[in-house]
Parts: structure tokens; sequence; C-alpha cells
């Protein structure tokens, strides 16, 4: 198959892309339109938690597809309450809105957050955020996020989310005055490099939100539904928030999120909050079937052993060309290069014959390792076989 530079020219340029074109995944390998294959520890960014083409997806979609696709957000349909019980019955909360991506559900958020500070605080609107914490492409999620240079690109910004540092609590409340109703946090900074909240400062921050009768929010876009090595990111912690957003690995490569709130806090009223997709049956049979597969028994312990597989083969590398270890939760990991030339081994990686490799360096000295949960222990060797043999290249 030729690549068709014309036709790429109809497409709005968003980012730099190679020339090539995906044609067909299965499990952790993509095939790029010569035929060529690559080990992808990538995943759509944490998008496809069962790898490319899970069977269970596609069959759910089918079989729904066949069915109905979406009878309007103004009506009940079956699946979207199936998987609403789900998420319900496995967490915290009692109320999910389903909603199109994680920007979406995290604008919800901060919508839910405010309507209920309205309501409960005195007109309350500020929702602390983290410096370095990444939130959405969104007007407002974007002003919610701390990632540098975001503040001016698209000025002004949606006022009321001031910025504290993550594992530091006293950052956090001098921030506190009584226009204050929220703190909203990932519990891994996956943009910035992959950087866990402690467990003892995800506690801290409960206890200090519940002193207060403030609202903790917690973006679990990239950290939920499996991939820290629990269900949800919040659990390693032992707390309760009050709202937590969910998508990437929820619908396994299809546009699927969800708003997830305490019964006390779903404060919405009627026309609040929609969306024409929103929880259409067809992604919400999506949802169930990844659901199903990530909650099934011995699932998670294989995660976790998958991610100190992963952890301990990152260390030896680290350990053999002089690098900065490694961190991270689960199978969201990163390998801190020493040096900054993480965009020369992603693009090493990807060119490597006869078969590539796919990587991700959100910082210039660090690689960020995103594989499906179901990656095979044969298959993370592989990878860190060939990331050797790159560094190697690259350094020589």
């Amino acid at each position: 198959m030729e690549f068709d530079q014309s036709g790429v020219k109809a497409l709005m340029e968003i980012t730099s892309r190679p020339d090539l074109v995906f044609v067909h995944g299965q499990g952790s390998w993509l095939e790029d339109h010569n035929g060529k294959r690559y080990l992808d520890f990538l995943q759509g960014w944490a998008v496809n938690c069962l790898g490319h083409c899970p069977p269970s997806v596609v069959a759910a979609l089918t079989k729904q597809a066949s069915t109905l696709i979406n009878p309007s957000p103004a009506f009940y349909n079956q699946p979207s309450i199936d998987l609403a019980k789900r998420i319900t019955g496995a967490s915290c909360f009692d109320r999910v809105f389903f909603a199109n991506s994680g920007a979406e559900a995290n604008e919800g958020a901060i919508k839910l957050a405010r309507k209920w500070g309205k309501l409960h605080r005195n007109g309350a609107y500020k929702i602390i955020t983290f410096n370095h914490g990444f939130h959405g492409r969104t007007l407002a999620t974007m002003s919610a996020s701390g990632k540098p240079g975001w503040d001016t690109m698209f000025a002004p910004q949606v006022d009321g989310f001031p910025k504290a540092e993550l594992n530091d609590i006293e950052s956090v409340r001098k921030l506190i005055d009584d226009k204050t109703v929220a703190v909203m946090l990932e519990p891994v900074q996956g943009e910035a490099g992959v950087i866990p909240a402690t467990v003892e400062f995800m506690q801290a921050l409960r206890a200090l939100t519940q002193e207060l009768g403030l609202l903790m929010i917690v973006d679990e876009v990239q950290t939920g539904i499996g991939r820290t090595g629990k269900l949800f990111a919040y659990q390693h912690a032992g707390i309760e928030p009050d709202i937590m957003t969910l998508a990437k690995g929820i619908g396994s490569g299809v546009p699927l999120a969800a708003l997830c709130a305490r019964e006390a806090v779903a404060c919405f009223e009627y026309g609040d909050q929609g969306g024409t997709y929103n929880g259409n049956p067809l992604m919400a049979a999506a949802g169930i079937a990844v659901f199903d597969e990530v909650s099934a028994p011995d699932f998670m312990a294989a995660v976790n052993a998958r991610a100190q597989q992963l952890s301990e083969g990152l260390l030896a590398l680290s350990a053999k060309w002089g690098m900065d270890g490694e961190r991270g939760t689960g199978l969201l990991r990163a390998l801190k290069l020493g040096k900054p030339d993480g965009a020369a081994i992603v693009a090493a990686a990807r060119d490597r014959g006869p078969e590539g490799l796919l990587l991700n360096a959100p910082r210039p000295e660090l690689l960020r390792f995103m594989p499906a949960l179901n990656v095979t222990a044969e298959e993370i060797d592989l990878m860190l076989r060939w990331l050797d043999e790159i560094v190697g290249q690259v350094r020589a």
C-alpha cells in the first residue's frame, strides 16, 4: 500500500507524524501500510487497556451495533445502566454520567464542583489543582492543568484554578480561602513524567478536605480501570474521594468516559449537563466488556506481576547505562534517562528493523511505558531487549 501524501494534506496538522499509516492491530502489535510490525508500548497513550482489537470488545460492539446504537440520552438504554451499576458497585461512588473523552469528563467534574459550591458553600468556585498536572484540552481543563505555557496559549484562561505542588500538603493548605470548593489531582501525573502522589499525601489531602468541607476530585483518566494494579488508583490510599473521572482504558479504544460522584455531591439539575452521544449503548457495551475482563479473577494479579517485571527490567537497564532509575505505579512507568535523548531513542525504536518498537518521551530525559494490561511476560522481555540495543545505538 502506498502512502497517500495528498490525502494527508486534507487533515488539519496538530502534531508531527511519521510517514506511515497503521492498518492493522492485534494485542500488543501494530502493522503499517508496508507490512512492518511494531511492538506497541504506547497503546494510544494508555487507552487500549486490553490491547488492539480485543476479542471481547469486538464481539460486544458487533452485537450491539446490530441491535441499537444511539436512541438519544433523553431515554434510558440498558448497556449504560448495566455499566453504571458495575462502576458504582466496584467503587465508593453512587452516580455516573457517561461522556466521550477525559477532557469532557473533567469539564463535567469542574461544573459539578462549582454547582455544589453554589448550593452549599456560598458560591465558592475555586478548584485547587497542581503544577505539571494535565486534565485535558478544553479551555477550562487547560486552565486547570499545570502544564508550562498553557496559561498563555489561548489566553485569557478560565479563572479559579490556583496551583499547588504535588506531595506538599502545606502548599495546598495555604491556597485555601472562602472561595475554594475543591481540590483536583491525578493520582499519578502522567504527562509530567509519571510522578505518583504518595499514599501519605493522598490521605492527608482527604483529611484536609474533609476537615474544611471541601470536595476531593480524582482525575483517573489515565490511572483508572486497572492501570495502577488496582481497579482505581485512589484505592491504594484507602480513601474515598467525592468525584472521580474515567476515560482512556474504560473503553479500550472507543470514545467512552465517565464522571462519577457520591450521592451527596451529585447535584446537577435538569439541563445542567448533557451530550448527544453521551452514554450511548454502543460505547457502553464496549465498556461492559472491558470492565468484566479487567474485573475477572486473577487479572489484577497478572497486571501486578507484569508491573514488577517491567520495573525490575527498567532498573537493570538504568544500572547498565548509568541512568537515574525508574518510577511509576502498576503498568504506568517511566525510565529516567539521565540525559535528554528521549526523542532520539523513540525515533530509533520506531525505525528499527525488521520490527519496530513504539515508545513515548513526554519529557526529553524520560521514557513513558503504557503497555496493554494483558501484555505478556515474553513481550516485556522482548521490549527490554530491544530497548537495550537501541540505547546502545543512540549512545554509541
